[in-house]
C-alpha cells in the first residue's frame, strides 16, 4: 500500500514538473517573440500613435491597419521601404476636389489640410477683389467643389463719368447689379445687357432723358417791292413797315447724358402774324451822261485807278447818292474834293466824259477812280497816268 502511494506521488510531480516547463517555454517564446517587432512611429493625417510590428515593408504595415492605400496619397517613406525599428512614417489621405475657374471645372486629387494650402499647392494667387467658395479657411473634404472667380478691371462710364473698378460679374447685367447701377427707362447700355464681360471693357450706360421744350420764335416778314415810276431808277422808298410775326413751337428734346442729341417739333401756335414790308423802287431814267460841251477847261495829269459796285467794302451808291448797281452804264468817277469839286462834268483820256460824283478813302489829290461795270473791265483798266480836262 504504501508502495503505491509512493509511485502516485512520484507521477504527479512529474506531470507539474513538464507542465511547468511547458508554461515556461512558451513564455520565454512569448518574449522573444514580442521582443523582435520594430516599433513604428505612424503619423495618420495628423493623428499620432506609435505601434510595434513584424511587418516587412511599409505597405504591410497599412495593410495590417486596415487602411487601403492610393496612388495619389502622401506617403513617407514609400508603400515598398523596408521597415525600420524607430521608424517615423507619415500618411496623408488624397482627397478628390472639384475647382470650378471661370466657369471652367477640373478634378484633382490633394492632400492639402484647407482651402489655403490647395491654393499654394496649385499655385493659384488671388486678389483680395476674387472671389472664392468656400473659405480659404475651410477644411478639405472629399468631393468638395471650390469655386473661383477672378476679379476682372473694368472701366466704367455711367452718364460720362468715368472710373475704374474690378468685378467678378459674368454679364453686362450683372455687373450693373453688383456696382448698384439703375436704369431708367430710356438708358441704354453698351455692349449689351447680355454681353459677356472681358478684361478691360468699357461699359458705358448712356443717361437718356426725354423733356419738353416750349419756345417763341420769330417769323420773319417779307419785303414786298413795287416798281414806282414817278421814283428815280435805284431810290427805294418805305410805303409800309414790316413787322415779325411770333410763333409758340413745342418740341420733343431727347438728351444723353445732358446733351441734346435731338428735337422733334410736336406742334405749333401762331402767337402775333407778321406784316410784310412794301417798298417802293424806282424805275425813272436818269441821263448822267456827258455831253460834248465846250472843252475850254482846265486840264492837268492824275493817276488812276479802276473799281465796280461790287468791290470789297463798296456799297454800290456813291457819295452823292447815285446807285451804281442800278445803273452799270453810268460814267463816273471818284475823286477829291478838293482838287475836283463833286458834281464837276469831266473829260478823262481814254475813258470819255464822266462826272464826279463819287469820293474814297483812298483818293487823296491829283489821283482818280474811274467806274466800270465788270471786274473785267476794271482790271483791264489797271493803274495809269492820263490827262483830264475840267469841262466848262
Amino acid at each position: 500500500m504504501k508502495n503505491l502511494f509512493s509511485k502516485s506521488l512520484s507521477k504527479k510531480r512529474l506531470a507539474i514538473t513538464f507542465a511547468s516547463f511547458v508554461v515556461l517555454a512558451a513564455l520565454l517564446g512569448f518574449s522573444y517573440y514580442e521582443g523582435s517587432k520594430y516599433t513604428v512611429a505612424l503619423t495618420l493625417n495628423g493623428q499620432q500613435k506609435v505601434i510595434k510590428t513584424h511587418a516587412d515593408k511599409v505597405k504591410d504595415i497599412f495593410a495590417q491597419q486596415g487602411i487601403s492605400l492610393n496612388s495619389k496619397d502622401y506617403l513617407s517613406p514609400s508603400a515598398d521601404a523596408k521597415v525600420k525599428d524607430n521608424q517615423k512614417i507619415v500618411w496623408k489621405q488624397a482627397k478628390q476636389v472639384q475647382m470650378v475657374q471661370d466657369n471652367e471645372k477640373k478634378t484633382i486629387w490633394t492632400t492639402a489640410g484647407t482651402v489655403a494650402e490647395l491654393l499654394k499647392e496649385q499655385k493659384i494667387v488671388l486678389n483680395d477683389q476674387d472671389e472664392i467658395s468656400p473659405r480659404p479657411q475651410e477644411s478639405i473634404k472629399n468631393k468638395m467643389e471650390i469655386s473661383i472667380k477672378l476679379a476682372l478691371h473694368l472701366t466704367l462710364v455711367d452718364g460720362g463719368k468715368e472710373q475704374q473698378v474690378w468685378s467678378t460679374s459674368a454679364t453686362v447685367a450683372d455687373f450693373l447689379t453688383q456696382q448698384g447701377i439703375k436704369l431708367n427707362e430710356f438708358d441704354r447700355v453698351e455692349p449689351s445687357l447680355s454681353e459677356t464681360v472681358k478684361k478691360d471693357d468699357v461699359i458705358n450706360v448712356i443717361r437718356v432723358e426725354k423733356v419738353t421744350d416750349v419756345v417763341e420764335e420769330p417769323v420773319h416778314f417779307a419785303m414786298i417791292t413795287k416798281k414806282d415810276e414817278n421814283l428815280e431808277k435805284g431810290k427805294e422808298v418805305t410805303v409800309k413797315d414790316g413787322r415779325q410775326g411770333l410763333i409758340s413751337r413745342e418740341y420733343e428734346v431727347i438728351l444723353e447724358n445732358g446733351k441734346e442729341v435731338s428735337r422733334k417739333l410736336i406742334s405749333e401756335q401762331s402767337l402775333r402774324e407778321k406784316l410784310d414790308k412794301v417798298v417802293a423802287v424806282g424805275t425813272k431814267e436818269l441821263d448822267i451822261q456827258v455831253s460834248r460841251g465846250a472843252e475850254t477847261g482846265t486840264e492837268f495829269y492824275v493817276n488812276t485807278t479802276a473799281y465796280t459796285a461790287y468791290c470789297n467794302g463798296c456799297s454800290g451808291v456813291t457819295a452823292t447818292g447815285f446807285d451804281l448797281r442800278a445803273n452799270p452804264n453810268a460814267k463816273i468817277i471818284a475823286v477829291d474834293p478838293r482838287v475836283i469839286p463833286l458834281g464837276t462834268k469831266v473829260y478823262v483820256e481814254g475813258y470819255g466824259y464822266a462826272v464826279a460824283a463819287d469820293t474814297g478813302g483812298a483818293i487823296k489829290g491829283h489821283k482818280i477812280d474811274v467806274f466800270f461795270p465788270t471786274k473785267a473791265e476794271a482790271f483791264r483798266w489797271g493803274v495809269r497816268k492820263v490827262k483830264i480836262k475840267i469841262l466848262q
